[in-house]
């Protein structure tokens, strides 16, 4: 009696943002190669992403007769680890690509991932970052993530977005020289306080006095020259909060 050996199963999950399309480009071509049959989900509909995915590689693990592959790419990889782990018996092993992370991010590929292109995004720019993910790379992902670029009403929405976040980093920094400011100036207003009860305790002729108030007039037109800073910071911010509700 000759018993047949089923193919291998990999059941793999595309990240957030991505689909089944994507996976089958990265994916089918080496597996294929390695007689392993692909099973590449659509997202599932609805809001409960993470749960639908869980539960399909539940249903595909309970139809087949010997353990299943699985994976996938960023939020699908970590999905299909979190499956792995809690079943080790239907598990034959874990295809992960650019997994999340738990914990601090450290050096996870991921991780690393997201901060340059973050940092790119703020050095030169949405459009040249989204250019430069392209640059180089074979033409079959270039296709595939610029399939997954942004159109250009969204690409606009994320610039204003960008140039808001710009703003606030600016208005934060200004708020914190206020701050700074206005520590030192009450720090020297107390010793103008300080030296005015000592002169007057200590009857001493009118000229020092007098230089004293001189001291407190400076020391009130910088206090005024903060409150006007301080309020305009308070437009601004209040500005860039209207802009970003409209």
């Amino acid at each position: 009696m000759i018993s047949v050996i089923p193919a291998p199963t990999a059941v793999l999950i595309p990240g957030t943002g991505s689909d089944e399309v994507l996976v089958r480009a990265v994916f089918a071509r080496p597996l294929a190669a390695l007689g392993v049959d692909l099973v590449a989900p659509p997202p599932p509909p609805g809001g409960e992403l993470a749960r639908g995915y869980l539960t399909l590689l539940d249903t595909v693990a309970n139809e087949r007769a010997v353990p299943i592959l699985v994976g996938g790419i960023s939020f699908g990889a970590h999905l299909a680890a979190e499956w792995a782990v809690r079943n080790p018996g239907r598990c034959a092993g874990l295809l992960a690509a650019l997994p999340a992370w738990n914990g601090p991010p450290g050096q996870a590929p991921a991780s690393l991932a997201a901060k340059l292109s973050a940092d790119l995004v703020a050095r030169d720019g949405v459009k040249p970052a989204l250019a430069a993910s392209i640059e180089g790379v074979p033409g079959w992902l270039a296709d595939e993530l610029s399939r997954h670029g942004m159109d250009a009403q969204a690409l606009q929405k994320l610039e204003a977005l960008q140039a808001q976040v710009l703003s606030a980093q600016r208005l934060g920094t200004v708020a914190q020289d206020a701050r700074s400011r206005l520590e030192l100036l009450n720090a020297r207003l107390d010793e103008a306080v300080a030296r005015a009860v000592e002169l007057s305790l200590s009857a001493e002729d009118a000229t020092a006095l007098t230089g004293l108030g001189g001291d407190v007039d400076s020391l009130v037109g910088e206090m005024e020259s903060l409150r006007s800073a301080l309020d305009e910071v308070g437009r601004a911010g209040r500005g860039a909060t209207a802009t970003g509700t409209a």
